[in-house]
C-alpha cells in the first residue's frame, strides 16, 4: 500500500461558492466509489428525518425544523458512504498482515479497509489479531477489571458519535465498578465552553435553538470553518441573508462558508448556479484575539452609552444581572490601542462589528474550536456572553449563545452522564435509581489518562486498562507519541470499532478490537428493532434508526457490547444489563428517573421532531450563585510572540476529512490537491524567512515543558492569513502539541495556539 504512485501536488485559489455543484459532484464520485449506487442514495433520503430516519453521523447541527426532505450535506454523505461501504476486513486480511507491517501503511488506507467483521484478539506470537468468540472476549475484559489493584487504574474514553442509551449505560459501568475516569473527545474541543457558560449562565450549553437561527437580525460566527465543519449550517446563513440578516464571520482565514453558497436542496438556484453572499463582514482576527474583539465592541457600545442610552439595555442589565460596573471599568480601562494590537484588527473594522451589533434587535453569536483551543478560551466564552448580556440579548427568540458542537451527539454523551467531573446531584439521583454507590472523586480527562497511561508503577495512580468507545484516540489526542507511548505501556487495550485505524495498532500487552453496528444499520434486539436517541448542537433529542442490514452477522451493538463487559467485570452486579440491551426502552424508563429533563422519555422522545431538553438561562433563570447572569472581568491576554520570528499555529480539517478520517489528500475549498504534509503562511512572512512557494520547510514548537517537538519536510504554502499566524492539518500536526500544553482554565490541548518556528528544510 505505501509504494502506490502519488499524485502531484497543487494549490490554487478557489473561487466557486460553497457547496452547489462542486458538492453535487464530489457526493457522486464518493457514492460510485463505494459502490453504493443502491443503498447510498436510499440512505440521502432516510439521514437526519423524523419518524424512522436516521441520524447523520457526521456532526452534530440540528434537523430542520420544516420537515426538509433532503436536510444532508457533503461530508455527511461522504461519513455514510464511509461506513456503508461494501469492502470488509475480515480474517483473512488479518492473517495477512502483521502489525508491524500495518503501521507503515497511511490513515486512509487502513481504514479504507473496509468494515471489521467481528471480533479480535492480539496475539503477540504471531503480531497479528486473529479471531476471538465474544464471550472469551468479554471475558478477558472482566478478567483484567476485576484484577485492578483500584478501579481508577482504568479509564473509559467516547467519541462523539455514542448514543444516548449506550452513553448512559458505559457511564453506569464505570461509576459501578468505582471510577469515574471518564474522558472524552469533549475534553479536547468544548471543555471551555461548557464551564464559561455554567459559570456565567449557569448551563453548560448554549441556550439558542435553530428557530433563532432563522429570526436573528444578525449572527457573529466566530471560529468556525461552516462548509466543512458544519455545513448544513450554510442553509441558516443563506437564509439568514436573504431576510437581510447580517452576518459577521470572526476567523484568521476567511474561508470558503464566508463567501457565498448555492445550497444543493434549493433546485432552483442549483438550476440557474445562483450564489447567496453568505457575509456581511469577514474579520480576519489573530489568532487568540477574538477576547479583544469582543471587549473591543463592548468598550465601543459602552463609550457611545454618554450620548445613546439604547446602546445597552439597561432594564436588563439591572434585573438580570451581576457585575456590571466592574465590567465597564474594565472596558474603559482597556485602551484601544491594546485592543487593535492583541485583536490584530483596526479601531475601524472593531467599530463597524460594533455598529452591526448596535443596529440589531436580535443577535446571535456562534462559536467553535477557533475559540475554544486557546489557554483562555474560558475568558473568551465568557466575553462573548458579556457582549450578549450588554444588550439583552438572552431569554428571548433570535438570540444568545450557540456553540457549535463538532460530532454528532457529543453533547448527548455528556448531558447523560460522561463526564469525569460529575455533580454531586447528579450521583445522588444515580445511586437512588440504580442502587449502585457512586465514586464522587474527580476523574481524569483526556490529558491526565495520558499521563496515567505513562507513569511508572511507583509512582500510583497508572492507568492499567483503556476501553476506547469509539474514536482514533491516539490520533485524536495531542503528543502523538506520547499517547501512543501510553497506549503500549496498557496492560489491555479494547477499541469498540467499525474499522481498522492507528489506534489499534498501538496496542498494550494484550489488546481487543471490538467491531460494533453502524449508525445506518439496523439493530435488532430480543425485542424487535431497536432505536437510539442523540442530542444535537441546540439540546434536541431525537431517535435514530438505521436502516441497512449489518455489515456482518458477528457485529454487536454498542449497548452490547457494553453490558458484556460490564457483565464479566461485574458477575453480581444487580444492574439489568441483559434487559437493557434486549430493549432499549428500558434503559430510557431509567434515563427518565435520573436525568433533569428527559421525564417520560419514551413517549416524548417519538414526537416527529424529539424533544427539546429545557434551558433554565433561556427563561432567564440562572443557576448561578446569584441567581443572575454574570459578568466577567478577566484580563485581556497577551496573545503576540514576544519573538517576532515564532508564528502561532492552529491545527485543523481538511474538506476532505471528518474527524481524523481523511477521505482523500485533497482539500477543495482551500484550492489543494494531494498534499496534506503542508504549511499555510502569510507571504510577508514566507518572504521574511526566505521561503518560496511549495518549498520545503521544518516545524518546530517548543512545548510549556521544555521539549521540542519537529516535522520536517512540509510544504509551505502562501495563504491569505494575517502576519504572525500559520495553519496546517490534523491529527498530523497534533505531533507539535506538546502534553503539556493545555490550558489551565479548561484542560483542553492548545490546538489552535501552538507557537512554532518555520524555517527552510534542513539540507540533506
Amino acid at each position: 500500500m505505501a509504494d502506490e504512485k502519488k499524485e502531484r501536488w497543487s494549490r490554487r485559489d478557489y473561487r466557486h461558492p460553497a457547496a452547489g455543484w462542486g458538492a453535487a459532484l464530489s457526493v457522486a464520485n464518493v457514492l460510485k466509489g463505494e459502490g453504493e449506487w443502491i443503498d447510498g442514495p436510499r440512505a440521502v433520503f432516510r439521514m437526519n428525518h423524523e419518524n424512522g430516519g436516521f441520524d447523520c453521523p457526521g456532526c452534530a447541527w440540528p434537523d430542520d425544523t420544516k420537515g426538509l426532505k433532503l436536510d444532508i450535506c457533503e461530508n455527511g454523505i461522504k461519513h455514510v458512504a464511509w461506513e456503508m461501504t461494501h469492502r470488509r476486513a475480515g480474517k483473512e486480511f488479518f492473517a495477512g498482515h502483521t502489525v508491524t507491517e500495518l503501521k507503515t501503511w497511511s490513515d486512509h488506507d487502513l481504514e479504507a479497509q473496509g468494515r471489521l467483521v467481528g471480533p479480535l484478539v492480539y496475539d503477540a506470537d504471531t503480531d497479528r489479531y486473529v479471531p476471538i468468540a465474544w464471550k472469551d472476549a468479554f471475558d478477558l475484559v472482566g478478567r483484567h477489571l476485576r484484577g485492578l489493584d483500584s478501579p481508577d487504574q482504568a479509564a473509559f474514553y467516547t467519541s462523539g458519535r455514542l448514543g444516548n442509551e449506550g452513553t448512559f449505560l458505559y457511564q453506569l459501568m464505570a461509576r459501578e465498578l468505582g471510577t469515574n475516569n471518564l474522558p472524552d473527545c469533549s475534553n479536547m474541543c468544548h471543555e471551555a465552553s461548557g464551564r464559561a457558560l455554567t459559570a456565567a449562565l449557569g448551563t453548560g450549553k448554549g441556550t439558542a435553538d435553530l428557530k433563532d437561527w432563522e429570526t436573528a437580525d444578525a449572527l457573529f460566527i466566530m471560529g468556525v470553518n461552516a462548509a466543512s465543519n458544519a455545513p448544513r449550517m450554510l442553509t441558516a446563513l443563506t437564509e439568514a441573508r436573504k431576510r437581510g440578516a447580517r452576518i459577521v464571520h470572526v476567523n484568521p482565514m476567511v474561508e470558503a462558508a464566508a463567501r457565498r453558497a448555492i445550497v444543493p436542496h434549493d433546485f432552483v438556484d442549483m438550476a440557474l448556479m445562483k450564489a447567496t453572499p453568505t457575509s456581511s463582514l469577514n474579520l480576519r482576527v489573530r489568532p487568540g484575539g477574538d477576547m479583544a474583539l469582543m471587549r473591543g465592541i463592548a468598550k465601543a457600545l459602552l463609550e457611545r452609552l454618554e450620548t445613546d442610552p439604547g446602546a445597552v439595555d439597561p432594564e436588563f442589565i439591572e434585573r438580570y444581572t451581576s457585575g456590571f460596573e466592574a465590567y465597564r471599568k474594565v472596558c474603559a480601562d482597556t485602551p484601544w490601542e491594546e485592543l487593535e494590537h492583541q485583536s490584530g484588527l483596526s479601531r475601524a473594522a472593531i467599530l463597524e462589528a460594533a455598529e452591526v451589533y448596535h443596529r440589531s434587535e436580535r443577535t446571535l453569536i456562534s462559536w467553535c474550536l477557533g475559540i475554544t483551543q486557546h489557554e483562555h478560551g474560558v475568558d473568551t466564552v465568557r466575553e462573548i456572553v458579556n457582549v450578549l448580556l450588554l444588550r439583552g440579548n438572552l431569554g428571548r427568540e433570535g438570540a444568545g449563545p450557540s456553540p457549535v458542537r463538532g460530532h454528532s451527539n457529543v453533547q448527548g454523551n455528556r448531558t447523560c452522564g460522561i463526564d469525569h467531573r460529575p455533580k454531586e446531584e447528579f450521583l445522588d439521583r444515580l445511586a437512588s435509581v440504580c442502587g449502585i454507590d457512586p465514586p464522587r472523586e474527580h476523574g481524569l480527562d483526556t490529558v491526565g489518562t495520558i499521563e496515567a497511561m505513562n507513569r511508572d508503577d511507583g509512582d500510583g495512580g497508572r492507568v492499567r486498562v483503556f476501553v476506547g468507545m469509539g474514536g482514533n484516540f491516539v490520533l485524536a489526542a495531542p503528543d502523538t507519541s506520547y499517547t501512543a507511548q501510553g497506549l503500549r505501556r496498557c496492560d489491555l487495550t479494547v477499541h469498540v470499532s467499525t474499522k481498522l485505524n492507528r489506534s489499534h495498532l498501538e496496542h498494550g500487552r494484550e489488546a481487543l478490537i471490538l467491531p460494533c453496528l453502524g449508525r445506518t444499520e439496523k439493530d435488532e434486539q430480543r425485542t424487535g428493532l431497536q432505536a437510539t436517541s442523540v442530542e444535537d448542537s441546540m439540546s434536541m433529542v431525537h431517535l435514530s434508526v438505521g436502516m441497512k442490514r449489518p455489515a456482518s452477522p458477528h457485529l454487536l451493538s454498542e449497548p452490547a457490547i457494553i453490558a458484556g463487559m460490564a457483565r464479566a467485570a461485574l458477575p453480581d452486579s444487580a444492574t439489568p444489563w441483559e434487559d437493557y440491551v434486549g430493549d432499549y426502552d428500558r434503559v430510557r424508563d431509567t434515563m427518565a428517573r435520573v436525568l433533569p429533563g428527559f421525564e417520560d422519555f419514551n413517549r416524548r422522545v417519538r414526537l416527529p421532531l424529539g424533544f427539546r431538553i429545557k434551558q433554565p438561562a433561556r427563561e432567564l433563570v440562572f443557576l448561578t450563585p446569584s441567581g443572575r447572569a454574570e459578568f466577567s472581568t478577566a484580563a485581556l491576554p497577551d496573545v503576540v510572540p514576544a519573538d517576532r520570528d515564532v508564528l502561532v499555529l492552529q491545527t485543523m480539517r481538511s474538506h476532505d476529512q471528518w474527524n481524523t478520517t481523511v477521505y482523500s489528500d485533497d482539500d477543495r475549498y482551500r484550492g489543494v490537491r494531494n498534499l496534506r504534509t503542508l504549511v499555510l503562511m502569510n507571504a510577508e512572512d514566507m518572504r521574511a524567512r526566505g521561503i518560496a512557494e511549495g518549498a520545503l520547510v521544518d516545524i518546530e514548537s517548543r512545548s510549556k515543558d521544555g521539549t521540542r517537538r519537529r516535522l520536517s519536510g512540509y510544504r509551505a504554502l502562501r495563504y491569505d492569513l494575517p502576519r504572525g499566524s500559520a495553519a496546517g492539518y490534523m491529527p498530523e500536526m497534533n505531533a507539535l502539541v506538546g502534553i503539556a500544553d493545555y490550558s489551565t482554565q479548561s484542560d483542553q490541548p492548545l490546538m489552535k495556539n501552538v507557537l512554532v518556528r518555520v524555517t527552510p528544510a534542513a539540507a540533506g
